[in-house]
């Protein structure tokens, strides 16, 4: 079983949501994905053991997905730059790592999309729409933004996204055990 980049896309919004256990419509409809996609996406993260099957009430594997992020996700799914354009902003350039790095005069890494304000170098997203599910849920956006920033990221933007990420599966998993 092959992971794709869409299930790591995926993953990151059931681990964005509240919900315990949303349907596979709805997380199509907010990830602007098809239904179908969203559960092949579910299914190859449960035999990769990203996600506990549906025999474990909570799907999320924190420990899997923390290391699979810090250590694997750069090497698996290295984003691709392009050209200047125009599009939404990512990994240290969006939050929460906005605040956090010192941003120069050099172009940001952006999500190429038309409606984006800001301009900058273009970095593939983990799945094409993610620049309109991630504006449609800023929760889902930080995730993504973290885990690009684990993708490319100079040493300081990595370590600082795995804290932030860290600190939300953190505050995840004690929400769910609540």
């Amino acid at each position: 079983m092959v992971l794709k980049p869409q299930d790591v896309y995926v993953v990151l919004k059931i681990l964005a949501s509240r919900a315990d256990r949303a349907p596979y419509s709805q997380l199509a409809a907010e990830l602007v994905m098809s239904p179908s996609e969203v559960h092949a996406c579910v299914r190859r993260s449960e035999g990769s053991r990203l996600l506990h099957g549906p025999q474990r009430k909570n799907r999320r594997n924190f420990a899997a997905l923390e290391e699979f992020l810090v250590h694997g996700l750069k090497y698996v799914f290295p984003p691709e730059r392009g050209e200047v354009t125009r599009g939404v902003p990512t990994s240290y350039a969006a939050e929460p790592l906005r605040g956090l790095i010192t941003q120069g005069d050099d172009l940001v890494p952006v999500w190429p999309y038309a409606e984006g304000k800001q301009r900058g170098i273009a970095f593939e997203p983990l799945y094409k729409t993610a620049p309109i599910a991630a504006l449609r849920d800023s929760c889902f956006y930080e995730y993504l933004a973290l885990a690009d920033a684990l993708r490319d990221g100079r040493a300081r933007e990595r370590k600082a996204a795995e804290a932030g990420l860290c600190r939300r599966f953190r505050e995840a998993n004690e929400r769910l055990k609540s």
